[in-house]
């Protein structure tokens, strides 16, 4: 159902993005990587992240990690990740599958300079064996997301 809600989202907002389905797993970055053949640092990894007042999706490029000192001192609280469980109730997303399209709740999206050095990166599409090519400008268009830097 969560794929089906990316591309209700894509058809509602009239987006031309093609969304590429998988025989194999998606679901990590590097079973993604494997599968659409290109190198980890190209998929668009959605991390989601509870904060005092809301939950929050950060993307970055798939081969980063959050530092939490950079974190802390953008959001003022520490990075406590969303279980697995909390992440779908949210996002309407599977754990492997999450992205910023066709959420269930509205949520902000950050997205972390990283992804800004590639022309095209891979955001899952709702289900753990689906991405979606776009540049990091079509992401910032479509999600509205605010560029921050919190990865290493």
């Amino acid at each position: 159902m969560s794929l089906e809600s990316v591309k209700q989202y894509f058809k509602d907002k009239n987006l031309p993005y093609q969304i590429i389905e998988m025989e194999q797993s998606t679901a990590t970055v590097e079973l993604a990587a494997k599968a659409i053949g290109v190198e980890p640092a190209l998929i668009a990894k959605t991390m989601a992240f509870k904060l005092k007042d809301r939950n929050i999706l950060i993307l970055s490029e798939g081969d980063s990690k959050v530092d939490n000192k950079k974190f802390k001192d953008y959001f003022h609280t520490k990075a406590k990740m969303l279980n697995a469980d909390e992440v779908l109730d949210f996002t309407g997303h599977p754990v492997g599958g999450v992205c910023p399209f066709g959420l269930r709740t509205q949520m902000d999206i950050y997205l972390d300079e990283s992804l800004k050095k590639f022309e095209y990166v891979y955001p899952a599409a709702g289900s753990c064996n689906s991405a979606v090519k776009l540049t990091p400008k079509e992401i910032s268009a479509i999600t509205l997301g605010t560029w921050i830097n919190v990865c290493k």
